[in-house]
C-alpha cells in the first residue's frame, strides 16, 4: 500500500459543522456600519470546534480575529453552539460565507430565535441541541483565536426524547464538514465498549440498526416500554413461553 507526504495543514476531519449564535451587548454595534443590522443577532458557521472537559463541562471553538462575529463573542462573553443537521445544511453553508455585516442570516435561512436560559444571546430555535456558553479565555495561536468556554445551560428538542427520558441524539440527522464537504452521519457501526463486551453481537445496539438518519423517535411505535428500551412485559411473556417449549 502506497503511502504519501503531504503538506502539514487541518487534516484532522470528520468534524462537526455548528452554527454559533452571537449579538454584541447593547444596541449598538461598533463594527457594523449598517444601521439596520447593528446589534442584531448574528451567526457564525465554526467546524473547528471540540469538547474539552467533562467537569466541569467546557468546549472550544476557534475564529479568525477578523471575522465580524469574533469582535461580538469577545465582546459579549457569550455564545450558543447550535447543532446542525441534514435539515439545516443550506443554512450551515450559508452563515460560513456570507457576512452579518451585509445580511441579516435568521431572516434570510428562515432561523427562529430562541431564548436562552442563561445567557443574553439567542440561540437557534430549529438545532436540536443549544449549548449556552460562557467564554473562560480567549488565545491567539496565529490565524484563529481559541475561545476557551464554560458551558452554562443545554436546550434539547422533546421531539427526540423517549418515554425512559432518554435523548436520541442520533436520530436528528446530524451532520458531519470533511475536507470542504458536508456530510450526513452515517451507518451505525458499534456503542461504546463494544469491543470488550461479553454479550453476542448483535444485542445491546451493538450492529447497526436500519432506519432512516434523521427520522425522529416514537418510543411507542417501535415496541419500546419506559424502562430502558426494553420490550413490554407481553411480548417478554411470549417469548419466554416460546423458550419454555
Amino acid at each position: 500500500m502506497g503511502k504519501s507526504a503531504f503538506k502539514p495543514g487541518n487534516m484532522l476531519y470528520p468534524l462537526p459543522a455548528v452554527m454559533v449564535s452571537c449579538q454584541y451587548p447593547g444596541a449598538s454595534d461598533p463594527e457594523c456600519s449598517n444601521p439596520a443590522l447593528a446589534g442584531r443577532p448574528n451567526i457564525l458557521t465554526v467546524a473547528w470546534a471540540g469538547t474539552v472537559c467533562t467537569n466541569p463541562p467546557m468546549l472550544s471553538i476557534s475564529v479568525r480575529p477578523e471575522r465580524y462575529s469574533y469582535h461580538m463573542i469577545e465582546a459579549a462573553g457569550e455564545f450558543v453552539v447550535n447543532l446542525t443537521t441534514e435539515a439545516l445544511v443550506r443554512a450551515t453553508d450559508y452563515c460560513g460565507v456570507r457576512s452579518g455585516r451585509d445580511v441579516d442570516k435568521f431572516k434570510e435561512m428562515h432561523l427562529t430565535l430562541l431564548a436562552s436560559r442563561e445567557v443574553s444571546v439567542p440561540g437557534i430555535a430549529e438545532s436540536p441541541v443549544n449549548i449556552e456558553c460562557r467564554v473562560r479565555q480567549i488565545t491567539p495561536l496565529g490565524s484563529h483565536n481559541l475561545i476557551l468556554a464554560d458551558v452554562v445551560a443545554v436546550t434539547i428538542d422533546d421531539a427526540y426524547m423517549d418515554e425512559a427520558g432518554k435523548f436520541h441524539l442520533n436520530d436528528t440527522g446530524l451532520i458531519t464538514y470533511s475536507h470542504g464537504e458536508y456530510f450526513l452521519l452515517g451507518k451505525k457501526l458499534g456503542t461504546f465498549g463494544y469491543s470488550v463486551r461479553k454479550d453476542t453481537p448483535g444485542k445491546k445496539g451493538n450492529c447497526a440498526k436500519k432506519g432512516t438518519p434523521g427520522a425522529k423517535r416514537n418510543p411507542a411505535a417501535k415496541g419500546f416500554s419506559a424502562q430502558k428500551g426494553t420490550l413490554p412485559k407481553a411480548k417478554q411473556q411470549e417469548k419466554h413461553e416460546k423458550r419454555s417449549k
